[in-house]
């Protein structure tokens, strides 16, 4: 590869990371963003925001998305399947190490069933929550959709999607209908309550928290983003189903696995071993971790 080429390359990751950084009022510490996923996707997701037909800010209106208020409508219906499956214990972690998008979440008391990842419909959905995929197959603008729990007493940390090519939908299902239990984006604060909606940008940073005695089941999308031109929306699409697809998780055993998660497990074995080593001598880990980085950027620039 021409030096100059790999120079662009470099630069291109190094403008995107600082627009990341710096974009909106809550920040990560500036070696945490180094290395975070959203550090890997900046190129791309630098395009989606140039090219973005939704404003540049935290919060989203959802009337932009009109399908949305058939889901709205039929909250109940939804609520039903979901409170069902809650109680034969079906909204949980995963059967492994095997889904990489949500992985983090399982210890600090958040679960999930999928419903939908981008190009399929998941077996035990289509089995267990007939109306909600009908209602979803009728809402052409969500391209994931999950039953998602959070515990009483779960915190949720910091932490940045790394996919801008979509926008984030809850819609309360059982919630607290209290201000203790709410999500922040960016420093903007939403309580969830049953049968409403928000929406958001989930690459700004975010987090939540479930302080009251009563768990929260909401219906969990990701809402392609609108994009400027046909070539852009094209771009994008096509990035979902073959890059996003591959992080596709299961609910049971059996289910398909996208291919990103049948090398997690490798993965988060190494994942472990920095654990570790970081428990043993932090400086130590973060010595190594920087060498590797820079062993990277040498390897592109040399």
């Amino acid at each position: 590869m021409p030096l100059a080429l790999k120079l662009a390359i470099l630069m291109l990751f190094l403008l995107g990371t600082t627009y990341v950084h710096f974009r909106g009022n809550i920040r990560h510490r500036l070696k945490r963003q180094l290395t975070d996923h959203s550090t890997i996707m900046a190129p791309y997701n630098l395009f989606v925001y140039w090219r973005s037909a939704a404003p540049n800010t935290p919060m989203q209106d959802v009337d932009q998305f009109p399908d949305l208020k058939l889901l709205r409508d039929n909250w109940q219906v939804i609520r039903d399947e979901a409170q069902a499956l809650y109680g034969q214990g079906m909204i949980r972690p995963s059967d492994g190490t095997n889904d990489l998008a949500f992985n983090s979440f399982f210890r600090k008391g958040w679960t999930r069933f999928y419903l939908k990842w981008y190009r399929d419909y998941l077996p035990s959905a289509l089995e267990q929550c007939p109306r909600t995929v009908e209602l979803l197959k009728q809402t052409p603008s969500v391209k994931a959709a999950m039953f998602t729990v959070l515990q009483p007493g779960s915190v949720l940390g910091q932490h940045r999607d790394p996919f801008a090519g979509s926008l984030r939908y809850h819609l309360g299902l059982v919630t607290p209908n209290s201000d203790d239990c709410r999500i922040f984006v960016d420093g903007n604060m939403y309580s969830w309550r049953d049968g409403k909606d928000v929406m958001f940008d989930e690459t700004y940073i975010h987090w939540a928290e479930n302080n009251t005695d009563q768990y929260r089941i909401i219906l969990f999308c990701d809402i392609e983003r609108p994009l400027k031109g046909a070539i852009a929306r094209a771009v994008n699409r096509g990035f979902a189903r073959v890059a996003v697809a591959a992080a596709a998780s299961r609910n049971m055993p059996g289910e398909k696995l996208g291919a990103m998660n049948h090398v997690f497990a490798y993965i988060y074995s190494i994942r472990r071993l920095g654990k570790w080593m970081k428990a043993k001598s932090e400086p130590a880990y973060y010595l190594i971790k920087y060498c590797l980085v820079a062993a990277l950027v040498y390897w592109i620039v040399k």
